[in-house]
């Protein structure tokens, strides 16, 4: 990497807005939003605001926005900012543009739901030249933007190559810790969400917080087997990026899988939903057919992905849950 780093963020969404303007707040190094609307870019130019995803927010002085691709060539630190289902259009679109050896840092949660592959894996194969990294963990896209204390995860191939990216991305509110396990942070990014709409189902149906609790504690059991089938760390799923962001998106309503969820409990269905993007509702689908192949036990996911797919409906899902065969909350090892 470059001493000198330049950061460009691909995506002027929330996350995108809120991830280019804490790292500008450092000053350590030159920021640079690539946004794909002129009038998002006028917008940030002269008001320092990005009112359509982050309303009331002041964005850094420092940050530099533009829609012209070209700022990507003086890159060492690239963020991929935008959903997850758009990151392989995104890698070739801008492949060319992209400097031989630069970081490319995966900043969406999820798996490609055509192939159920990771986001590392498919970056990895349209960007053979670059390093490929991934960014996860508890922070929602305001907090971050407003300089509320956050922390999260950025994993790379080696420690050595996920220390330096946290070094640089890093400022006084934004805290990232470094971790060499990708397939452990990505999935747990990924299923979280997934377990949020089923946390939202209990809310939504009103089920009560002890069944949420047990939910959240089932779904990182079937977190970590997921995770260890894949090659990753099932400890991994016990830290920021697995149970850290559980919590947050199981029980905060600023959480849009959580809310879909909870129009879920409530109706019984998806039909009529018309909020934001749910990376959970991609997640589920994927992960379910993923463990099937697989033979992974993952029942919440499955019932998550059939009532979402109207295969399932609620009342028979949650009976299916809770007359589940009862075994040891632990096996013995050995």
């Amino acid at each position: 990497m470059s001493s000198n780093p330049h950061v460009v963020v691909v995506g002027a969404g929330a996350f995108g807005t809120a991830l280019a303007t804490v790292v500008a707040q450092t000053g350590d190094v030159p920021v640079a939003l690539l946004a794909r609307r002129d009038e998002t870019v006028a917008e940030i130019r002269d008001t320092r605001r990005n009112e359509a995803v982050l309303p009331g927010i002041a964005l850094a002085a420092s940050l530099s926005v533009t829609t012209d691709p070209a700022v990507l060539r003086q890159a060492s630190v690239v963020l991929f900012a935008m959903p997850s289902q758009a990151q392989r259009e995104a890698a070739r679109e801008l492949a060319a543009l992209l400097a031989d050896g630069a970081s490319v840092v995966v900043c969406a949660k999820g798996m490609e739901k055509a192939s159920g592959r990771l986001l590392t894996d498919v970056l990895e194969e349209e960007l053979p030249r670059q390093h490929v990294a991934v960014l996860s963990g508890p922070g929602f896209a305001a907090d971050i933007a407003r300089g509320l204390p956050t922390a999260m995860v950025v994993a790379a191939a080696t420690m050595e190559k996920a220390a330096e990216l946290a070094r640089v991305l890093s400022g006084p509110t934004f805290r990232l810790y470094p971790s060499a396990d990708r397939i452990g942070v990505q999935l747990g990014g990924a299923l979280k969400n997934v377990l949020a709409i089923a946390c939202g189902i209990v809310e939504g149906a009103g089920l009560g917080d002890s069944a949420r609790a047990a939910l959240i504690s089932r779904g990182l059991a079937e977190m970590s087997r997921f995770v260890a089938a894949h090659g990753g760390d099932a400890a991994t799923v016990t830290g920021l990026s697995g149970l850290g962001d559980l919590v947050l998106t199981g029980t905060s309503h600023q959480s849009r899988n959580l809310r879909f969820g909870i129009a879920l409990g409530r109706q019984g269905n998806a039909d009529g939903w018309s909020g934001d993007l749910v990376e959970g509702a991609f997640a589920a689908g994927v992960a379910s057919q993923v463990a099937a192949e697989r033979k992974i036990d993952m029942p919440i996911t499955d019932a998550v992905a059939a009532i979402i797919d109207g295969r399932l409906d609620l009342p028979t899902a949650i009976g299916k849950l809770m007359t589940r065969p009862i075994t040891q909350e632990f096996r013995e090892k050995g």
